[in-house]
């Protein structure tokens, strides 16, 4: 390690080793000096008395980093010399407030109470061992109990900082995957909205060039559809940007009817696509999502048949039971290759499963006797 390494090792921030070296330097002369006038008889004359509270002050630069060697070097060099004072209660402090295990603590908080009762100095004292058991608890007793609550709320705050700063990145991150979806769900009901009307409008605007010349009434009754569906394309598409520019409002919808999803077939077939509906079991109104869920596929089907099969006949089959809605939507071969080019980003049918599978339903869809399928079975919840 090196010593910018080690330096860092020892004091994390440049106010606890502000601290810490100004308390050594104290302390190491405050016991110095004590020592020296305080006319106790020691083994060694006062100067190394006093010399000996130097170097234990000193060493107390490591006490965060080294509570239980210092400890030890404390409990072997203090008797013997009779140095230390004050910092022999900064070193139980930091015992109690920096060693890792409780059960080392105590067990040189012990072996220093007995080395004081079986070593109380060179000379024989006046005190009775009652005194001196009394004496010698008062003087490691608290500050040992005073670092363990200060290390035990210490970690508590660190516990706690940490927790929260856990629950911070966790809150973001979900935060982060409700806009995600969020902003899926939009750009899907904006694919839905503008992919069904413009490929509608689309085919209109076809059959308007044939018919404009030889049927101008039929024209002019074509140009009115086309114009309805370009308005409420709009209206839905600046509805939806809207909600982006609101934030984090979310996107409202209704729950579409059959009602709604017969205008929608309707639309189909007065742009020329031959389609039929077949709705088994009673009509009754689904959970919003099940009803926009079929609303989108039937429309997103439509679609389809409209940008790759033309004119093809198509047949749309709805079974309601108790349990789910079924539905199935097919056309026929296409008669003759599309007229109007519509462009086709491939992202209809994902979306489409995206839906069902979120309900829990089963989705398919692929090629059916030269055509086309959807098929797809969304699940009501138990009433």
């Amino acid at each position: 390690m090196t010593i910018r390494g080690w330096w860092s090792a020892l004091w994390p921030t440049r106010r606890s080793r502000a601290l810490d070296v100004s308390l050594a330097l104290g302390t190491a002369v405050l016991d110095a000096v004590w020592l020296f006038y305080a006319e106790q008889h020691f083994w060694l004359p006062p100067w190394e008395v006093s010399l000996a509270s130097v170097v234990l002050g000193l060493a107390l630069v490591v006490r965060r980093r080294h509570p239980v060697g210092l400890t030890v070097f404390g409990l072997i060099f203090a008797p013997p010399t009779g140095g230390g004072g004050i910092s022999a209660l900064i070193q139980l402090y930091s015992l109690g407030a920096y060693a890792a295990s409780r059960r080392t603590v105590i067990a040189l908080a012990v072996a220093g109470y007995l080395l004081y009762l079986i070593f109380p100095g060179p000379t024989a004292t006046t005190e009775s061992f009652a005194v001196r058991a009394i004496t010698g608890f008062a003087f490691i007793a608290p500050p040992v109990l005073l670092g363990l609550y200060m290390g035990t709320r210490k970690q508590l705050l660190r516990s706690l900082q940490e927790r929260t700063e856990r629950l911070e990145r966790e809150q973001h991150l979900l935060a982060e995957r409700a806009r995600g979806e969020e902003r899926t769900r939009i750009a899907r009901e904006m694919h839905d909205v503008v992919a069904n009307r413009v490929s509608v409008m689309v085919v209109h605007a076809g059959a308007l060039k044939a018919i404009a010349a030889r049927d101008p009434v039929r024209a002019a009754e074509t140009a009115a559809v086309i114009g309805d569906m370009g308005r409420q394309a709009l209206e839905e598409l600046r509805h939806v940007i809207g909600v982006l520019r609101q934030g984090e409002e979310p996107l409202t919808q209704g729950t579409p009817s059959f009602s709604e999803i017969r205008e929608l077939i309707g639309r189909s077939s007065a742009a020329g696509l031959p389609v039929e509906i077949t709705v088994s079991g009673e009509e009754r109104p689904m959970p919003p999502a099940v009803g926009r869920t079929l609303y989108r596929l039937v429309q997103e089907a439509l679609t389809n048949v409209h940008k790759h099969a033309g004119d093809a006949d198509t047949e749309i089959e709805v079974a309601m039971t108790a349990e789910a809605v079924e539905v199935e939507v097919r056309n026929a071969p296409p008669r003759a290759a599309p007229r109007h080019g519509l462009p086709s980003g491939g992202n209809g049918l994902v979306g489409l499963r995206e839906r069902v599978t979120a309900l829990g339903g089963g989705f398919e869809a692929g090629p059916c006797e030269g055509g086309f399928k959807v098929r797809a079975r969304l699940p009501l919840p138990a009433s």
